[in-house]
């Protein structure tokens, strides 16, 4: 029997995780309001819908601890293969982070069909550049700035901080993030399937310049890749040799494979009471805590 409003809105959550599948249209909605519910009885600052490109009516949300003072910084970019996702069904993912003293953006970016790799990619960078220019105010350290994204997502963030073409756009470089957590994301996923649309174009240039695994030189900042080993939407081979080619280049980069765990079990530690779907959650913020501030100065223009 449950006996208080916790237990039941717990239960929903189990009841909702159980149909994690069929995740589609109005049925996400439904999930992820479920999800955020049991997020709200956390106390954080919470500040959304804040427009961060006007031209495209992009707009962020930020979750703060109380008091926040030269805490870290997460920029967090959600997935849905390019073409879907809202970043209200992720407050439970800043929740989580601002719970233990991470503030966390979660940010909009345009997707397909209306529009190709790269403009979402800039999307992301103006995205980080606002964070970088206001973090202070939300009691966030400038050299503690990291990237994050799940799936798609992942690899938006991982292209951040290996492209330097992308945080050029605002006057930063991959070096000016102090660390990039990628979870389950998609780093080398050549070759396309036939139904794969076209989303990076179909020219050899544009699917090239789409595999952030490409663009690993020693120069990036240190990465932390997060993937399950029963994941039938992006394979562990991603960060496998995502993690391999940092190494051989001289960079940073820690790979945690958990055993059993699905594409999306492994965000969904993140939701209260579901760390025993993986350790993401807790390995996120070691990473986050014990990686070193970056040196530089520079500001975002904007």
């Amino acid at each position: 029997m449950i006996g208080s409003k916790r237990g039941f809105r717990n239960l929903c959550l189990a009841l909702a995780l159980g149909a994690c599948a069929a995740l589609v249209g109005g049925c996400a909605d439904v999930f992820f309001a479920t999800v955020g519910a049991i997020a709200a009885e956390n106390h954080v600052d919470e500040r959304t819908g804040i427009t961060f490109d006007a031209e495209h009516g992009l707009k962020l949300d930020v979750y703060a601890p109380h008091g926040a003072a030269a805490a870290p910084v997460v920029v967090f970019f959600y997935g849905g293969s390019w073409q879907e996702g809202k970043r209200r069904w992720y407050r439970y993912v800043g929740d989580a982070l601002a719970s233990h003293g991470v503030i966390a953006v979660i940010s909009d970016y345009r997707k397909y069909p209306d529009v190709q790799f790269p403009e979402f990619m800039d999307d992301a960078a103006r995205a980080v550049g606002w964070t970088r220019a206001h973090a202070r105010e939300f009691g966030g350290d400038v050299r503690r700035l990291f990237v994050m994204g799940h799936s798609a997502g992942g690899q938006i963030a991982a292209l951040l901080a290996c492209d330097r073409r992308y945080l050029a756009i605002v006057g930063l470089r991959p070096r000016d993030l102090a660390g990039m957590v990628g979870v389950a994301g998609a780093y080398a996923f050549l070759p396309f399937v036939e139904r794969e649309p076209e989303i990076f174009g179909n020219d050899a240039q544009g699917r090239y310049d789409s595999q952030p695994i490409n663009f690993v030189d020693g120069d990036e900042p240190p990465m932390l890749l997060l993937q399950g080993t029963d994941d039938d939407e992006v394979p562990p081979h991603n960060a496998e040799v995502m993690a391999e080619r940092a190494q051989a280049m001289d960079g940073t980069a820690q790979l945690k494979l958990y055993a059993g765990v699905g594409h999306s079990a492994i965000l969904l530690a993140f939701a209260r009471g579901h760390a025993g779907h993986s350790p993401a959650l807790r390995d996120t913020l070691d990473f986050i805590n014990s990686t070193p501030a970056a040196t530089t100065s520079r500001m975002p223009t904007q």
